[in-house]
Order: C-alpha cells, then sequence, then structure tokens
C-alpha cells in the first residue's frame, strides 16, 4: 500500500561489488559483460589522488556497475551471488553460454532453476554473477540444487563428472 507522505523514489543507480585488483576486475567485466568504464565518475581519494572505485556502463543492466577497492570484503564474499540479471529466455541463456565461452570466462552451463533457467559465472574475487531466465518451467522439472554454481560451491573444488 502507497503511502502518500513517503517521498518518492527513482529506481536503483548502482550495484556495488568488493573488489581486490581494480585493473583485473575492470578487464573482466568488460570482456565478459561489455562494460564501459566512465573515467569521469573514478573515485579518487582526496589525500593523494589514489583511485579506489570505477563506475561502468553495462548495456542492458539498468543501473551503474560500480566495482569498489576492498580486497578484505572480497575476500569475505567469495561465491556470494549478489547480483541476479533477467534475460529474456532459455534461448539468451544458450546464446550467453557461447558468449561467454567466447570470451574465456568459465560458467556454470545453463542450470534448471527453482522457476526457470540460469547461467552463473565468477569475476576474479569469485564474486558469483548469475543471469536469470524470465521464461519459466513447469513444476515437471526439479531444480538442480546440488550444482556447485547454484548452491554456492567453488566449483573449481568440486570433483569432475
Amino acid at each position: 500500500m502507497s503511502d502518500p507522505g513517503r517521498p518518492a523514489l527513482a529506481g536503483v543507480h548502482h550495484l556495488k561489488l568488493a573488489v581486490s585488483d581494480l585493473a583485473a576486475s575492470l578487464e573482466f567485466y568488460e570482456r565478459a559483460l561489455g562494460a564501459v568504464r566512465i573515467p569521469a565518475a573514478d573515485h579518487r581519494r582526496t589525500a593523494d589522488g589514489s583511485l579506489y572505485a570505477v563506475l561502468c556502463q553495462v548495456e542492458g543492466l539498468g543501473p551503474l556497475l560500480e566495482l569498489r577497492l576492498d580486497p578484505a570484503r572480497a575476500r569475505a564474499h567469495r561465491g556470494f551471488d549478489p547480483v541476479t540479471v533477467a534475460v529474456p529466455d532459455r534461448a539468451a541463456l544458450e546464446a550467453w553460454t557461447a558468449y561467454l565461452d567466447a570470451h574465456d570466462v568459465p560458467h556454470s552451463g545453463v542450470v534448471t532453476a527453482i522457476r526457470s533457467w540460469l547461467v552463473a559465472f565468477d569475476d576474479p574475487d569469485g564474486n558469483r554473477m548469475r543471469l536469470y531466465s524470465l521464461e519459466e518451467h513447469g513444476p515437471e522439472l526439479a531444480p538442480d540444487e546440488t550444482n556447485p554454481w547454484v548452491a554456492g560451491q567453488d566449483p573449481a573444488e568440486q570433483p569432475r563428472p
């Protein structure tokens, strides 16, 4: 229910991910998602001018993406999936797997989720990103809850089938 006294919101401005290496993370997001850095939005410390964050535009994402230098937090969040991005359908996920393969980005492949399908991949710090299909499946498909990409595990540490 709407509160007539509540001031308006205008949407999400940006998403922020903690990273341990700005250059490596920026290169990854440029390669994996086509991120474009916005140099005018660089965050620099007043005292010494050192760069501690960059903002990027990612076509279709909506809000901007901030990569914030914070190695301790990046380590603590490893394997967590703070961002899930919608794609139209399962066919789009198949296209994304081909794109990620072509850009040398390891990923989960298409995984059956609770109501839909998803593809997951990690950035250099292990921040897990999910691409989630808006196309849904029926109850006849059980989610793949043991898949390490979905269970929040490090797929590199799992035995190969």
